[in-house]
């Protein structure tokens, strides 16, 4: 990986032949790798994706019906970019048929968590929500 961030000054650098150890994240910057992991979990299907495997481990189809509204092109989609990222474990089972199932890797069931609490947030919210967004139309 070609660093892209801010870079690190050099004297705390690990292995100075090893881009990514001069890479600091800063989502702000542009080129920042973790801008697009960002978008991946915030979109609206990455989010509800996240949340749905923290209930279980689901197959695909399984999972679409319980993310509704989201077409199959666009669940696998967001998997394949919660797989790449480190989110979600996709496992092929040796059955008869075989079959695909989804689950939440230590690091997607954290961020998964952060977003619980934000979804619990916004739901227990919503009568404040409702009443300002009626607010600002009568305005």
């Amino acid at each position: 990986m070609i660093p892209t961030a801010t870079p690190v000054d050099p004297a705390d650098s690990v292995d100075p032949t090893d881009p990514t150890d001069n890479l600091v994240a800063d989502v702000f910057a542009r080129a920042c790798p973790s801008r697009r992991t960002l978008e991946n979990i915030t979109g609206k299907w990455g989010v509800l994706a996240l949340i749905a495997l923290t209930e279980d481990t689901y197959r695909f189809n399984a999972l679409r019906r319980r993310v509704d509204g989201i077409s199959e092109k666009m669940l696998a989609q967001t998997l394949h970019a919660l797989e790449r990222d480190g989110l979600v474990r996709r496992e092929v089972q040796t059955s008869i048929p075989p079959h695909v199932e989804y689950s939440l890797t230590p690091l997607g069931s954290r961020v998964a968590t952060k977003l619980r609490d934000l979804i619990d947030l916004v739901e227990a919210e919503m009568p404040t929500v409702i009443a300002a967004q009626e607010d600002y139309d009568r305005r």
